[in-house]
């Protein structure tokens, strides 16, 4: 029974690719670059941290070396390309998508597929594992509580032998969220360094100068605010877009799958109004990851490329899984209306 919830947590990981996000602080006015102004309420809860003060951990965090080296990487493609910053942003945020995040994503369903096939073997050794544990228990004079703590702990190391033969603990498959999720939070933190000149690079002012004026459409200024809105219900509504993907190839969810479910659809919401206080160019590089996300996770449904990718087959799998993410799609939002 562990196993089995253990498994179906597990199978929820696709869907938390984009994690939870702390927003890095929107900027503020130097160099003489005029800047849109935060609300009220940004401004309060950023004195009440101390974020921007020397020696906070917000400081620490910005001044780190894994921060300083996404500003290198950032300074490198740009500097390679000679794009302008919208469109350094994006190719970045494609390249490292596709490069670290990908495989990473091609790993977890592998490890994932297998774990979903173990599930008959187990419920095999779990209903044996029963019947030997009651004819124990009566002959024993076992109490029912001896005879469940027996069980449980036998049923533990015989599925944990199971993952051990065949190479495939869950936990492998939460090394998605260790990379994705640190590698977000310091290219934020080194856009939001840019766009506000704090970078301790000696390109940072000239890079906020350029970012003022490389932007694209209606966001020409990557170091202001999105006044239209239009960037951050984007991330919102491409994040939304990830968790019915998820949800709607999802029968019979237990009610601990439909909680998490909720939780982030609600994160997917709240993140449109923390990404309408950041910088333009921070919420454009999430638009890009989500963007990304979006993509694997459809790129991942594919047969021919979890073949490619040599993911095991499950019982679960579909041979047109596009054509019934639409017929769910269909079915759940447009044949009520």
């Amino acid at each position: 029974m562990l196993c089995r919830l253990g498994g179906r947590w597990l199978r929820l990981l696709p869907a938390l690719q984009l994690g939870v996000r702390v927003p890095p602080l929107a900027p503020t006015s130097t160099g003489g670059i005029k800047h849109s102004a935060l609300p009220a309420w940004a401004v309060a809860s950023v004195s009440a941290v101390g974020s921007g003060g020397p020696g906070s951990w917000y400081e620490a965090l910005a001044t780190s070396a894994p921060v300083q080296g996404a500003e290198e990487v950032l300074l490198g493609v740009h500097t390679a390309t000679g794009l302008p910053w919208w469109a350094c942003i994006g190719l970045t945020t494609v390249a490292l998508r596709g490069a670290v995040t990908l495989p990473l994503a091609a790993y977890q369903h592998y490890i994932l597929a297998k774990v979903e096939n173990l599930q008959p073997e187990i419920k095999n050794i779990a209903r044996h594992l029963n019947q030997e544990i009651a004819v124990r228990a009566n002959q024993l004079k076992w109490s029912k509580r001896a005879a469940r703590l027996t069980y449980l702990k036998n049923m533990r190391r015989l599925v944990s032998e199971l993952y051990v033969r065949d190479n495939c603990h869950p936990f492998k498959a939460t090394v998605l969220v260790w990379i994705q999720f640190p590698m977000w939070i310091f290219m934020s933190i080194a856009l939001r360094n840019f766009s506000t000149g704090a970078t301790h690079s000696e390109a940072g002012f000239s890079v906020q100068e350029q970012l003022a004026n490389d932007g694209i459409l209606w966001f020409h200024d990557l170091t202001a605010l999105d006044s239209t809105w239009i960037l951050p219900i984007s991330v919102g509504v491409i994040n939304l877009l990830i968790v019915e993907i998820f949800a709607l190839q999802k029968t019979g969810m237990s009610r601990f799958q439909t909680y998490i479910t909720y939780f982030v659809r609600a994160v997917s919401v709240l993140m449109i109004p923390v990404a309408a206080t950041v910088p333009s160019s921070i919420v454009l590089y999430w638009l890009c990851s989500s963007f990304m996300g979006l993509s694997q996770n459809l790129l991942l449904r594919s047969p021919r490329f979890r073949r490619l990718c040599r993911i095991p087959l499950t019982k679960s799998d579909s041979d047109t899984p596009y054509k019934d993410l639409f017929a769910a799609f269909y079915a759940k939002f447009i044949s009520r209306t």
